[in-house]
C-alpha cells in the first residue's frame, strides 16, 4: 500500500526526525535537494542543459539552492531565478549562501525547477509569484516540481489562485494529499517518491495496490454452491430511470455473489427480466439478504424516503444507500442515520454530500478526508466520497481509490459501482472492505475500456464488460 500525509502529518514527521532522531534539518535539505538536482538531470539530458531553478524564500527554496548548487558542479548551465522578495527561512538562507552560480531575471530555460512554495502553502498565489508560475507555464521548458507543484494545496490538490503545471513532481519524503485530490493529478504529472530520512508517523490515508486487493476476490472452492456466496438486493429504478437499475443489477450479477435481487416498479422489471434472467425479482425489498443497497434511480420522494426509514430501523444486515436513497434523507435530516439497526455505507459525489450535511461544495473539496472522516465518525457509517480520486473512511482509517479514467465521468457509474459494491458486501466482505474491492475494480475496468475505447467513447456498457478483465488482472488470473 501507498502512505498519504496530510500537511500537519508531513509537519510532525519532520519534528521527530529532527528533533526524537536527531537528523540535522540541513542534512535533510541537502538530501531533497539531491533528489531534485537528480530528477532535473534527467531531464536536462533529455531536453536540454539549460536548467532555469526558481526558488522562494522558505525550506522549499532551499532545497531548490542546493539543487542548483549540485547541478552546477556537474557542469549543466544552471541560473536561479529568486522570487522571495528578499524574505528567507534560515535554512534557505544559509543554502543560497553556498551557492555560488549566476541568476536570471525571466524564466527562458530547457528545463525548469520549480520550488517556490512547498505543501504548506494555504493562501492564494498573488503578484510577482503568480506571475513567474504563469511564465513558466507559458515558457515550454520540461517542468519539474519540488514535492508538490507551487500554488497546489498539499491537504486537498485545489489550485490557490494558479500553480505550476509540472511534467514531474518530486514528492519529499512521503506522498501528500494534494498529489492525488483534486486538481493534484492534472498537475502533478508522474509523481516520483524521494527518500530523505523521514520518519512518517500515526494515521495516514493509504492507497491499496493490486495486491492489497487480490485477497477480495479469492479463488473459489469446488464444493461450494450459490448459497455459499450470499445474496444482494437491489432497490433501484423507477420508470423515468429503469437504466440506473439496470447498470446497479448488471454490475451486482458480476460481483461474485449467489443471489441477486431487484425490488422495483413493475414497470422496470418487465423491462429487465428478458436481459437479466438470472436476477430474481421482488415486490419488497429481502430484509434476510445479506447485503441491501437502496438508491440508483428510484426517484427522490417520500416513497425513498419512507423506504430508508423502515430498512434502517428493521434491516440487520449490510446496507448501501446511494443516489436518491441519500437525497430523500439529506431534504429530511441525516439524523435519520442514527436511528439504523445496521451496518450502513453511504456513497456521495460531493453535491450529495454538501446536501446531506449541509455544509458548501467548497468546504467539502478543500477538506474531502477530514468531511468524510467527521461524518462517518459522528454517524457510525462508512463513507465513500466521490472524486476524481475516492475517499473511503469508517471514521477511523482512511482508504484512497486512485484508480480509474475520465470514462468514469458520466451517468451509470455510480449505479455500477453500488451494485458491485452490494455484491462483493452479499459474498462475505465488510462494508468498508466491499467499498474498496469495488472501486479499486470498476476503477481498472474503466482504464481497460478507455484503453481500447477511449475515455471518450467508453460507455458504462463497456466498462461493465471489461469487469471480467480487470479482476483477473488485479488477482493475476
Amino acid at each position: 500500500m501507498q502512505k498519504f500525509l496530510t500537511n500537519a502529518q508531513m509537519r510532525e514527521a519532520d519534528r521527530y526526525t529532527i528533533e526524537v532522531l536527531g537528523v540535522p534539518s540541513s542534512q535533510l535539505m541537502l538530501r531533497a535537494g539531491s533528489a531534485i538536482a537528480k530528477a532535473a538531470a534527467g531531464a536536462a539530458d533529455e531536453y536540454g542543459r539549460r536548467v532555469l531553478v526558481v526558488c522562494g524564500g522558505g525550506n522549499n527554496g532551499g532545497d531548490g539552492y542546493v539543487c542548483a548548487s549540485q547541478l552546477l558542479r556537474l557542469g549543466y548551465d544552471v541560473k536561479v531565478l529568486d522570487v522571495s522578495g528578499g524574505s528567507y527561512s534560515p535554512e534557505c538562507a544559509a543554502r543560497r549562501k553556498e551557492y555560488a552560480g549566476p541568476y536570471a531575471e525571466d524564466v527562458r530555460a530547457d528545463v525548469a525547477v520549480d520550488c517556490i512554495f512547498g505543501t504548506g502553502l494555504s493562501r492564494p498565489v498573488e503578484g510577482r509569484c503568480a506571475d513567474v508560475v504563469e511564465a513558466i507555464n507559458k515558457s515550454g521548458a520540461f517542468v519539474v516540481s519540488a514535492d508538490i507543484p507551487s500554488g497546489i494545496c498539499g491537504d486537498s490538490g485545489r489550485v490557490l489562485g494558479c500553480a505550476v503545471r509540472a511534467d514531474v513532481t518530486v514528492a519529499i519524503a512521503e506522498y501528500k494529499l494534494g498529489h492525488v485530490l483534486g486538481d493534484g493529478p492534472d498537475y502533478c504529472g508522474a509523481v516520483t517518491k524521494a527518500d530523505i530520512g523521514i520518519a512518517a508517523r500515526g494515521d495516514c490515508a493509504l492507497a491499496c495496490e493490486d495486491a492489497d486487493v487480490a485477497p477480495f476476490f479469492p479463488a473459489r472452492l469446488r464444493n461450494t454452491h450459490k448459497g455459499t456466496y450470499g445474496s444482494a438486493c437491489l432497490v433501484a429504478g423507477s420508470p423515468n430511470y429503469p437504466g440506473a437499475a439496470a447498470l446497479c443489477l448488471s454490475a451486482a450479477l458480476r460481483s461474485g455473489c449467489g443471489y441477486v435481487k431487484l425490488c422495483a416498479d413493475d414497470s422496470v422489471k418487465n423491462a429487465l427480466v428478458a436481459a437479466y434472467p438470472q436476477a430474481i425479482y421482488l415486490a419488497e425489498p429481502d430484509l434476510g439478504c445479506q447485503a441491501l443497497a437502496v438508491g440508483p434511480g428510484c426517484g427522490n420522494s417520500e416513497s425513498t424516503f419512507e423506504t430508508v426509514k423502515r430498512v434502517l430501523a428493521n434491516y440487520r444486515g449490510k446496507l448501501i444507500l446511494d443516489a436518491d436513497a441519500l437525497n430523500a434523507v439529506s431534504g429530511r435530516g441525516a439524523g435519520v442515520l442514527a436511528e439504523k439497526n445496521c451496518d450502513v455505507l453511504i456513497t456521495p459525489h460531493p453535491a450529495e454530500f454538501s446536501r446531506l450535511t449541509g455544509r458548501p461544495v467548497g468546504d467539502i473539496v478543500s477538506d474531502p478526508t477530514g468531511s468524510a472522516r467527521a461524518f462517518a465518525a459522528e454517524y457510525g457509517v462508512t463513507v465513500l466520497l466521490k472524486g476524481a480520486s475516492t475517499v473511503i473512511t469508517d471514521g477511523s482509517k482512511v482508504m484512497l481509490n486512485l484508480r480509474g479514467s475520465t470514462a468514469l465521468a458520466r451517468g451509470g457509474s455510480g449505479d455500477m459501482l453500488t451494485g458491485l459494491i452490494c455484491g462483493c458486501a452479499a459474498r462475505g466482505l465488510g462494508l468498508f472492505d466491499a467499498a474498496v474491492a469495488a472501486a479499486y475494480a470498476l476503477g481498472v475496468s474503466a482504464e481497460i475500456a478507455s484503453a481500447d475505447k477511449t475515455d471518450y467513447c467508453a460507455t458504462a456498457q463497456d466498462i461493465l464488460d471489461s469487469l471480467p478483465a480487470a479482476v483477473k488482472k488485479i488477482t493475476g488470473a
